[in-house]
């Protein structure tokens, strides 16, 4: 039997999204943003060269038609990309009226999100007071600090002092769909944010938020703060069915690598690993080798976005890309006759781009285990059919 592995590389976006015009990061429209062209751009020209150097280096992406799928996307050449391709590739457009993590990743598995999100206002306050209160209520502190939209890092490097001399919690957003929670894991706990973070979502869901996410540092204000990889999403769960449930009810296997979990609210999921990047890929690895038939391994690699991204560090973005390509060769390789890989994204996080927030791409979709040749312009939710087919199960319309 046929085995599937659905692998979304976070924030990898191709530029091109129809609809950009309508996203925004600041007052800047994210029309033109391309996170692989713009990356692949900046390392022809020598800009990117902290732990790297040169063009941009991705044979394994670049065979199955990455750099075709950048053209298809944006009609630009990404620079030292765009070889004849050896898989099956294309570009997928999203139609939920996101750039998140949820719109993203529950259209790929073939739902796309029936409402609008609600979105925190930029300003300060930005949470209406009755969120406050609960989470003082929740957390016993007799305040919060932030209340804004913010950089992660930055406003724990802001705040992280103030949090632990007053206990109070660090709550900010962004242009996400977002309530982010930051604390200190000796201080304030890690179990104690969870749990203030569990007890939060329902009430941020009700009204349409898309996360409540616990972001727990350490450190102190001399030596500087650190965020652990204990991260933990707390997401609306899927009104509707979705790819792992149609594998789950067709007698498969769900397995999910990274937040995966998190983001379905384990929604048809069997098992979940977590982990650094790193850690992911030998999850990924030791997934191809030991997988059962009949199966879906569901997998993110999330540090292009956290890290990178984000932070606009387009030399680390790249050395991540460059990783990430030798490593797929390996799982490509050791892939058995049968096996489907799909390669993907989300959204967009053009490290070159204005402010600091998701951008709204196109991303590509490129396949290893169905020979070469395109699959054209295509949707999200193409991807969770082309998964169901491979696996012989129905997908629901």
């Amino acid at each position: 039997m046929p085995r599937a592995f659905l692998v979304v590389m976070d924030s990898v976006g191709i530029g091109g999204a129809p609809d950009a015009d309508l996203f925004f990061n600041g007052n800047v429209p994210d029309t033109g943003s391309n996170t692989v062209g713009h990356i692949a751009e900046a390392c022809a020209r020598g800009e990117a060269k902290v732990g790297r150097q040169g063009p941009l280096m991705l044979p394994n992406l670049d065979n199955l038609g990455l750099g075709r799928a950048v053209h298809l996307a944006c009609g630009v050449a990404a620079p030292g990309l765009g070889r004849e391709p050896l898989g099956l590739w294309g570009a997928a457009t999203e139609l939920s009226r996101g750039k998140d993590t949820p719109s993203g990743h529950w259209e790929l598995a073939g739902l796309p999100v029936p409402w609008d999100w609600h979105y925190f206002p930029d300003e300060t306050p930005a949470f209406p007071d009755e969120i406050v209160a609960r989470v003082c209520a929740i957390s016993g502190a007799d305040g919060i600090l932030g209340n804004c939209h913010a950089s992660g890092t930055e406003i724990i490097a802001q705040h992280g002092a103030e949090h632990v001399r007053t206990g109070q919690p660090i709550c900010y957003t962004s242009a996400d769909s977002v309530f982010q929670i930051a604390a200190h894991e000796e201080h304030f706990g890690l179990e104690a944010l969870l749990h203030l973070c569990s007890e939060l979502a329902p009430d941020l869901h009700a009204m349409k938020v898309g996360r409540v996410i616990a972001r727990p540092f350490t450190g102190d204000a001399e030596t500087g703060f650190t965020r652990t990889p204990n991260r933990r999403d707390y997401a609306i769960r899927p009104p509707k069915k979705l790819l792992t449930n149609w594998v789950q009810d067709a007698g498969g296997h769900v397995s999910a690598i990274g937040k995966i979990g998190d983001i379905f609210s384990m929604t048809g999921i069997d098992d979940v690993r977590k982990g650094t990047d790193s850690e992911l890929m030998r999850y990924l690895k030791d997934a191809v080798r030991t997988a059962i038939d009949g199966s879906l391994t569901f997998a993110n690699f999330v540090e292009f976005d956290s890290l990178y991204g984000h932070r606009r560090d387009v030399s680390g973005y790249a050395r991540a890309l460059e990783w990430f390509d030798t490593e797929i060769g390996d799982v490509i390789a050791a892939l058995r006759p049968g096996d489907l890989l799909v390669l993907t994204a989300d959204h967009g996080n053009d490290p070159t781009w204005k402010g600091t927030d998701h951008t709204r791409e196109r991303v590509p979709v490129l396949v290893a285990g169905k020979g070469g040749g395109t699959l054209g312009q295509i949707g999200f939710t193409d991807v969770a059919g082309l998964v169901a087919h491979h696996l012989g199960i129905d997908a629901p319309v």
